[in-house]
């Protein structure tokens, strides 16, 4: 009996309260149909009043085609290298009596660097110097008695070749007494020493070295397609990292007119006068300036997009962003020279390039000025291909 009055008070509150549910559940769609719901046309993301999707707006900034003068150049690295560099080595055994120079002294071509001893030396040359005397008296003793017939003329030639070869030992003697003074084969700047007084120097053994600063050079290894382009005479420069800040102006002294096979490269030689500063063994950056332009229309570097092996920026055109196939020329630093493809003043997108497609709206923030890049370094400038 309680089970079945339980049962009949369920079923009388569940009709009591179906009423109720049925009214709030026609209240609540009546006001979504008003808002529009969740993604309805009126307040929804991305929608706009008219229940349109609203069109996406992407900011950027832009630089215009501008005139600017254009350098072309080839730029690589090399080490400076003393154009004239001596190994200074003896041409006789003996002890160094005395050492006259010391490693950064400069030096003459011919001046003393080390006396050997020579008292051996000079003996010989003594002793030599005795025998030519002897000879000498021995063969005008002969030639006047060959003319009153008593001395044949067999021994007359005998004694002639005999003070020949004494005349000779003696210059000998005196060679090998010169060798025992080391002189200075070049000018310049004494880079190396190896001996110290008191030292048995060997035959042949290098004691010094000598390098000639005043003319420094490097040589670059060079592509093949510039050769019609480098030639002897042209402006380089040279920056290097030990003297930052400091460009030092140079030529090209040679141009190889052989092409290496193997590398495709051929050798650029660029000469640098002493400027108290450059030594040899410094690594640098050399550019190569082969063409100027006064005048060439050129856009910043970040304006290019440089994908499918098509060279391309964004332009705006209105107030949509149109993508526009160009022509480049000349690199110099962070400027791109512009053959074909876009005017003067045409605006460019330099920034905000990666959410941009061809016809999507855009707002530019920044007046549509010309806006100068960062500053590269010369070295960089280069021929674009």
């Amino acid at each position: 009996m309680r089970v079945e009055k339980s049962l009949g008070t369920f079923t009388k509150t569940r009709w009591a309260i179906l009423p109720l549910a049925l009214a709030i559940g026609v209240s609540a769609g009546i006001v979504g149909c008003k808002k529009g719901g969740p993604e309805g046309a009126a307040g929804g993301p991305g929608m706009g009043k008219d229940g349109k999707p609203q069109e996406t707006i992407v900011s950027v900034e832009v630089a215009r085609v501008s005139p600017r003068p254009m350098s072309a150049s080839f730029s690589g690295t090399a080490a400076l290298e003393a154009r004239n560099e001596a190994q200074v080595v003896a041409k006789t055994s003996g002890i160094a009596q005395r050492v006259l120079v010391e490693e950064g002294q400069r030096v003459s071509a011919g001046q003393l660097l080390v006396q050997l001893e020579d008292a051996q030396q000079k003996l010989r040359v003594q002793q030599s110097s005795a025998q030519v005397m002897k000879l000498s008296r021995s063969f005008e003793r002969a030639q006047q008695l060959a003319t009153q017939k008593m001395v044949s003329a067999n021994d007359v030639d005998q004694l002639r070749f005999d003070l020949q070869n004494a005349r000779a030992a003696l210059n000998m003697a005196k060679l090998d007494l010169s060798y025992t003074r080391v002189v200075a084969p070049i000018s310049g700047v004494v880079a190396s020493r190896s001996i110290k007084t008191g030292n048995l120097v060997q035959i042949s053994n290098p004691i010094f070295r000598i390098v000639d600063t005043n003319r420094l050079e490097a040589t670059l290894n060079v592509p093949e397609r510039n050769v019609d382009v480098i030639r002897a005479g042209l402006p380089v420069q040279l920056s290097l990292d030990a003297v930052p800040g400091q460009v030092f102006n140079g030529t090209v002294a040679r141009v190889s007119p052989v092409v290496d096979s193997g590398s495709g490269t051929f050798r650029v030689v660029a000469a640098f006068n002493d400027s108290g500063v450059l030594q040899p063994g410094m690594f640098g950056r050399i550019n190569i300036v082969f063409d100027q332009k006064a005048d060439a229309l050129a856009i910043p570097r970040s304006a290019l997009l440089e994908d499918e092996g098509e060279t391309a920026v964004f332009t705006v055109r209105g107030d949509k962003a149109a993508r526009v196939s160009i022509k480049t020329g000349y690199a110099d630093g962070e400027w791109i020279e512009v053959v074909s493809g876009l005017k003067l003043n045409d605006p460019v997108v330099t920034a905000g390039k990666a959410a941009l497609r061809d016809g999507v709206k855009v707002q530019v923030i920044n007046g549509g000025k010309v806006v100068a890049p960062a500053s590269a370094p010369a070295a960089a400038a280069g021929k674009t291909p």
